[in-house]
């Protein structure tokens, strides 16, 4: 009979299917096998045995080429592992010189045996019901007809898309699977163009979050890479029924789009996956004329294409451009001859970047089989063989010279002289190899090799089906006893099955039965028997059953004593006693139900008819239902025990130190307690005298029966205190006490206090909070704020432990305020209330210039300068301290403060030296002190007098009738000069003139001025035999009287001629002037005709003729006009003459002139705070124009200058200048025949300081500037 062949694999696994050709020759008929296993065979994965008891016949070994239809199992490096089993062969003949092809792999079966296999181009069987018949056809096809599942070793077969040759062999790692998919995706068929969709569901009720899907096409092609207009992927979820599905559509199938694909469901560690296959439907079409290095290239080269699933090229005909210099190769007739492994780099050499499309391609093209030259006649694809036996392989070689080598399974057999298992033989052409007594090891793949040809074959073994010579017995006992069943086969050392009901017995070594085999005998033996042994009990062999019933009934019992119900106290110890008969039977003792075992706390005994249960120390879990149950029958004695045990409150558990709980206010505290108490005691939580219940809203106790446990919602400070537990049941009472402290941010402090303020800094100092929160201070964070602000700001990121703080880099003047806020392990407190608003203020620096003024014989007086920095708190006066040289004690001189900068220092004693000692006082202190660098002896020292005249009373000093007259004359000299006054000689009326004298100068003093002040006045300063003297001229003014007469000289035409003598009083001024007016006689209304007229005499000129006119004439000097005027006794009659003058013609001489100054500037100094003036002259006709200019900027509306121009003299006028109005000062005329200007340079000596210039309003940044300048000046002096 022909036997199925066999691929000879590296681990000895046959694969499934064969495609052998045979060139010119017609299609051989098909084999069909049929195998039609029992049930119980195919649902335990056993083989199948026959059941009549009749021994198959032998069959000779011939040669067939068939293949085994084999139920298909989970693929193992690229082959499927058959399952043996006796079969029926119905062959027909076939060619003789049909030659066997090398086999190639098949694809894997679907996860699922129930689901539907994909159609794919894979030869692969379709599996069917596992209780049908299985079906097989093989065809061997011609030379000529291209078989695209061929199974070569040259070529590749297709997992999904295009698995590359050398993953072929590599083995599958499939993952554990889990249950996830509760529906799967079906394999489907689509024609070309078509839409397809595929369904995978996920139930998502044990599941908290949505599992990870992915979709593969092949083994390794992650298909979310790949969606577009051809793919798309679709999850949905439904809340009522949670179940997850998710959807692959394929839009517009192509023809490459079919293959195995797959999908994977992961979820934490959970696992599930199925594969279904794609088949894609198009009719044969196309042309073997393309260009193999354009058509297979990548989608992802082409734009339009981006995103389909097709990587294996567009294999339709299209045009392409014509290579200029490449040329023309075959690519096919390339890869045709070459290796597989060598496709890659025949692909990369010649640009084609689609492998897998080119391997699916090369499937379809025919193959060419070699001739072999080797063998005149091949091996037979198969042999066939009984056990025991003898087969011969044969064949015929071209060349009998040719070294030939045999091989099993890969391995060379080489004969050896003691063994006879393989004996060679040599006849003609003919090479032989006899295997004796044949074996289930010599069912193997078998290879020859002659030179560079090799063929193949398969030898299968065959093993007789095993009779049963004597069957088993039927067998009835009683429990406790032994049971032997035997059975006697045909075959020593054949396999054999025990079943009871038609399970299989377990045999293990924890097992209750023995298999034992001597010789032919079996034996299975039941050491103890028990009511479960009964049943029907059976043996299988390969060649019969035998089958007997086995009943095992119980023995008679008789109770003697009962076991009685007990209550024992915990940790007592516990006996259960009984006694029953038949006294050797044994028993088990359960609890609750549960089998107990014997331990060293747990003592079973048994002695004839006495059963005893000793516990030696009794726990709770030994409280319960006990149940003594005599082996091998229905009755059984029960009892039961009641464990008590006092209740106890286990704190040691909780490691609270000091059964102190803390927790933070507003937080949820649930305090667990463990109790133990047997009954479960009832249990009482009071705080104080107050019973906590159950059913309180915030505070709540619970009890459980291991513990209780107190449950307060939201923990005020108020629950802070002692919680007592009380606990009681039938065996007694406990209680225990439980402190809870409640913690909390700290209260916020009071508010600090400042009690000392500097320029920049202060020191504050507070009280710590009241309340610490239950919880130790750590430190303080410190805030400030300005006080017109609301933003405040932290002084301090680590915390401050002490209770004062020194805030600093403030700005001086400004308020503020400073708060607190208490840190402790909770949390930051509140902020406290801020502080009385304060100033940063800082002293003056130190009096500036001090020095001796005067000193007598018991005064001494000292001067000096304001400080240089005041700052904002301004200066409120001086403090003048002096002590005795040699001491160290000072002595204030005034007690209230001095606003002078000079002060006399009085009551000093004659002859003692002194150090004197200055401090400038303000808001924020006193000053650091300036000190004279030397002692002052107390001791008046004779200086000459000396007057000093101030420099307007070095010339006539002049002044108005009714004018007060105040002369200060200062004058030097020591001791006390004496003064007096002389007028004109004469000793001056005190009643006229009022004379104050002083220590340093002499007042004279005339309230109203009249003219009889007038005169020399003599001042003598005299100190012992020293004098000194000093005239000081007085000049009282008053308005002159009218000039003496007014006389007419002459009158013509319309002209008057006036003639007149000065006045007799000219006022004590000299006249400077006449102001002459005239009068219609008819009106009497007086007009000026001229104006500060200095001459006696004038001509008044155009008066109207026919009219009578009078004159007056007013005297002027430095008062002003004459209060009355000189008026002529005559009127002057203007009459019309017959002749007339003609007067001489003359040109108007032209004044114009360009701008031209006559007196220019002058350089000047000026005192800070005392106006000054620039002064210059300008000729020039037309009136030019004046612009006045500091540093060349044009001065244009400041206040703080003025400007006059009057008859041609120019003055600048400067209010209180300060050394920043120093400069160049320019003044410019400009009229329309020019310009011209004239500069001077101004420098004001003395300054203000920084507070004066803040109290006038001057920028700040003018004061910076102000300040570096005066600097700069002192160091350049």
């Amino acid at each position: 009979m022909p036997e199925p062949t066999k691929k000879d694999e590296p681990n000895g696994q046959p694969e499934e299917s064969v495609a052998p050709e045979s060139s010119g020759a017609p299609p051989p008929p098909e084999i069909s096998l049929e195998v039609s296993p029992p049930p119980e065979a195919v649902a335990e994965g056993k083989e199948p045995v026959e059941t009549d008891g009749k021994k198959p016949e032998s069959t000779e070994p011939v040669p067939v080429q068939a293949v085994v239809a084999q139920e298909p199992c989970p693929a193992v490096n690229g082959s499927i592992q058959p399952q043996p089993g006796g079969v029926g062969v119905k062959e027909q003949a076939e060619s003789a010189n049909s030659t066997l092809k090398e086999e190639g792999t098949c694809s894997p079966p679907p996860p699922d045996d129930a689901k539907p296999a994909a159609t794919t181009s894979s030869p692969t069987p379709q599996p069917e019901d596992a209780s049908s018949t299985k079906k097989l056809s093989v065809e061997l096809p011609n030379d000529s007809v291209p078989v695209p599942a061929m199974g070569r070793k040259d070529s590749v077969w297709s997992l999904g898309e295009g698995q590359a040759p050398d993953e072929l062999d590599k083995p599958v790692d499939n993952p554990p699977l889990s249950t996830l998919l509760i529906e799967r995706p079906l394999s489907g068929a689509v024609t070309v163009g078509g839409d397809i969709t595929f369904v995978a569901k996920v139930e998502a009720k044990d599941l908290l979050r949505k599992p990870t899907i992915k979709w593969f096409k092949g083994k390794w092609m992650d298909l979310a890479s790949k969606t577009g207009k051809h793919l798309q992927l679709k999850e949905t979820f439904d809340r009522l029924t949670k179940v997850h599905t998710f959807e692959m559509h394929i839009i517009k199938a192509k023809d490459n789009y079919a293959g195995n694909y797959r999908c994977e469901v992961n979820y934490k560690d959970k696992f599930d996956s199925c594969s279904f296959d794609l088949e894609v439907k198009e009719a044969e079409t196309g042309s073997q004329n393309i260009d193999i290095r354009s058509a297979f290239k990548r989608s992802s080269e082409r734009q339009e294409d981006a995103g389909e699933l097709d990587f294996s090229g567009l294999l339709k005909h299209r045009e392409h451009k014509q290579q200029d210099d490449t040329p023309e190769v075959d690519v096919w007739e390339i890869l045709k001859n070459a290796r597989p492994d060598q496709y890659e780099k025949i692909a990369f050499m010649y640009g084609i970047t689609d492998l897998r499309g080119l391997l699916k391609r090369l499937k379809k093209m025919p193959k060419e089989e070699k001739k072999l030259e080797a063998f005149a006649k091949k091996l037979d694809p198969a042999y066939q063989v009984d056990k025991g036996g003898k087969i011969r392989l044969v064949v015929d070689l071209a060349d009998p010279t040719i070294e030939l080598k045999w091989y099993k399974n890969g391995q060379e057999i080489r004969p050896s002289p003691n063994q006879r298992k393989y004996i060679f033989e040599h006849k003609g052409t003919q090479r032989i190899m006899v295997i004796n007594n044949c074996s289930a090891n010599d069912d193997a793949a078998y290879s020859v090799v002659a030179g560079d040809e090799k063929c193949s074959t398969e030898l299968f073994v065959k093993e007789l089906p095993v009779k049963i010579v004597k069957g088993i017995e039927p067998v009835k006992t009683t429990v406790n006893e032994r049971i032997e069943l035997e059975c006697e086969v045909s075959e020593e050392g054949a396999q054999v099955k025990w079943l009871k009901n038609g399970v299989e017995v377990p045999t293990g070594v924890r097992s209750r039965y023995r298999v034992k085999c001597e010789g032919t005998k079996h034996f299975l033996v039941i050491d103890d028997a028990s009511r479960d042994d009964t049943g029907t009990y059976s043996i299988m062999a390969s060649g019969g059953t035998s089958e007997a019933h086995i009943q095992v009934d119980l023995k008679p019992l008789k109770v003697y004593q009962d076991l009685q119900d007990m209550t024992v106290l915990l940790g007592q110890p516990i006996k259960l006693h009984c006694e029953i008969y038949p006294g050797n039977v044994p028993g088990r003792w359960y609890r609750n139900g549960q089998l107990i075992q014997p331990s060293d706390r747990l003592n079973i005994i048994h002695r004839n008819k006495v059963h005893r249960l000793e516990i030696a120390a009794s726990s709770l879990h030994d409280a319960g239902d006990y149940t003594f149950v005599p082996e091998g029958y229905s009755q059984s004695l029960s009892a039961k025990i009641h464990i008590i045990d006092p209740p106890r409150v286990l704190l040691d558990s909780l490691n609270f130190p000091d059964n102190t709980v803390t927790v933070v206010a507003g937080n949820k505290l649930r305090l667990e307690i463990p109790i133990s108490g047997e009954p479960a005691p009832r249990v009482v939580w009071m705080k104080g005298e107050r019973v906590i219940l159950e059913s309180g809203h915030r505070v709540h106790a619970e009890t459980y029966s291991d513990h209780t446990s107190l449950t307060i919602e939201v923990t005020e400070r108020e629950d802070t205190g002692n919680y007592k537990i009380v606990l009681q049941n039938e065996a007694g009472e406990a209680t225990a006490s439980v402190k809870i402290k409640v913690v909390d941010i700290p209260d916020p402090p009071e508010a600090p206090l400042v009690p000392v303020v500097g320029g920049d800094w202060c020191s504050m100092t507070w009280e710590p909070p009241k309340y610490d929160g239950g919880s130790p201070i750590l430190g303080y964070y410190i805030e400030r704020k300005k006080k017109q602000s609301s933003r405040w700001m932290r002084l301090n990121f680590d915390l401050i432990k002490e209770t004062t703080f020194e805030p600093k880099k403030m700005i001086e003047g400004v308020p503020y305020e400073v708060r607190i806020f208490a840190v402790n392990a909770i949390g930051v407190s509140k902020p406290s209330e801020p502080s009385k608003a304060f100033t940063p203020l800082a002293v003056t620096s130190e009096p500036t210039m001090l020095v001796v003024d005067d000193v007598t014989d018991t005064t001494v007086t000292v001067k000096w300068r304001p400080p240089e920095t005041i700052g904002a708190a301004g200066l409120d006066g001086y403090l003048v301290e002096y002590c005795v040289e040699g001491t160290n004690d000072w002595v204030i001189s005034n007690k209230e403060l001095t606003e002078k900068t000079r002060y006399t220092i009085t009551g000093l004693s004659p002859g003692c030296k002194i150090l004197v000692r200055v401090k400038a006082v303000n808001a924020a202190g006193a000053s650091a002190p300036r000190t004279l660098q030397h002692a002052i002896l107390v001791k008046e020292v004779v200086e000459p007098p000396k007057i000093r005249v101030p420099r307007h009373l070095k010339q006539t000093y002049t002044r108005k009738v009714g004018e007060t007259v105040n002369l200060v004359v200062p004058f030097m000299g020591k001791p006390r000069p004496k003064v007096t006054w002389l007028k004109d000689g004469n000793p001056i009326e005190p009643s006229q003139v009022s004379i104050r004298n002083t220590d340093c100068d002499s007042i004279i003093f005339i309230r109203k001025a009249e003219r009889s002040h007038s005169g020399k006045y003599d001042m003598t300063v005299q100190v012992e035999n020293h004098v000194d003297t000093a005239i000081l001229d007085i000049q009282i003014v008053d308005l002159p009287g009218p000039p003496q007469c007014v006389n007419i000289e002459d009158v013509w035409g319309g002209n008057v001629a006036l003639v007149w003598t000065p006045p007799k009083d000219n006022g004590n001024a000299p006249i400077t002037g006449y102001t002459i007016q005239k009068a219609d006689k008819k009106t009497m209304e007086w007009f000026t005709c001229i104006e500060h007229y200095h001459r006696n005499c004038i001509t008044i000129t155009e008066l109207v003729v026919g009219n009578e006119y009078f004159f007056r004439i007013f005297s002027e000097n430095m008062c002003g006009l004459s209060e009355t005027a000189t008026q002529t006794k005559k009127s002057a009659l203007i009459v019309k003459e017959g002749l007339q003058m003609k007067t001489q013609e003359y040109n108007d001489h032209d004044f114009k002139e360009a701008p031209k100054f006559t007196q220019p500037l002058i350089n000047t100094f000026a005192v800070a705070g005392y106006n000054t003036t620039l002064n210059c002259s300008v000729r020039a006709n037309p009136r030019p124009k004046v612009i006045w200019m500091k540093n060349k900027i044009t001065i244009i509306d400041d206040p703080r200058y003025r400007m006059f121009s009057s008859q041609g003299v120019c003055t600048l006028e400067i209010r209180k200048p300060s050394p920043y109005d120093g400069g160049m000062y320019t003044c410019k005329a400009i009229n329309e025949l020019g310009e011209a200007q004239v500069d001077c340079k101004l420098e004001v000596k003395g300054g203000f300081t920084f507070y004066e210039l803040m109290q006038r309003g001057v920028p700040l940044h003018l004061i910076d500037k102000y300040m570096t300048e005066s600097k700069v000046v002192e160091q350049e002096k």
